[in-house]
């Protein structure tokens, strides 16, 4: 298995795409990259903790490559937007990868070039140091197929979902 930790905006759209995927064995949603240790929901919406939200995606390669985990990681969200995505704004829904060793950072630096290549733009996605990984509260977790029509979910999750099932048709479980 491998674990890939990625943020991209609200981390209830990263849940929600990945999980369709063959191959996904599991997705968390979490904080990391700041200085608050076990830091809450409320304390990162703040934007005063350095955390982004983010997603630990662990995954077969072997049923899943990485490449396509990477290519749906900047399918999902737009990676030119500076520290927002949408009308969520804060470097809380900062463009992040946070690579685990050199492999990855070169793995995860090759997905970005070829992110500039399908976006109208050169992504601000930063390469940041894979610190401590914070799991969110419970009812975070899974939080689009516990609430499949709460607004956010159908405005902002629902069309991220669709891009990815669209791109990656092949590897959505049967």
């Amino acid at each position: 298995m491998e674990t890939y930790v990625l943020a991209g905006g609200c981390f209830w759209c990263l849940d929600a795409a990945y999980r369709p995927l063959r191959g996904v064995e599991s997705v968390v949603s979490g904080y990391i990259g700041g200085s608050t240790e076990n830091p809450s929901y409320e304390a990162v919406c703040t934007g005063t903790t350095g955390h982004a939200e983010a997603v630990a995606v662990t995954f077969d390669p072997e049923v899943i490559p990485g490449d396509v985990i990477l290519d749906a990681f900047f399918t999902m969200h737009d990676p030119r937007q500076l520290n927002r995505q949408g009308n969520d704004i804060g470097t809380q829904y900062r463009s992040a990868m946070f690579p685990k060793d050199a492999e990855q950072e070169a793995l995860f630096a090759e997905a970005r070039a070829r992110a500039a290549d399908v976006w109208d733009g050169e992504p601000v996605t930063t390469m940041e140091p894979l610190t401590a990984f914070y799991p969110a509260e419970e009812y975070h977790q899974d939080f689009f197929a516990k609430n499949p029509t709460q607004g956010y979910c159908l405005a902002v999750a629902v069309p991220k979902v669709n891009k990815v099932r669209a791109r990656f048709a092949e590897y959505l479980e049967v």
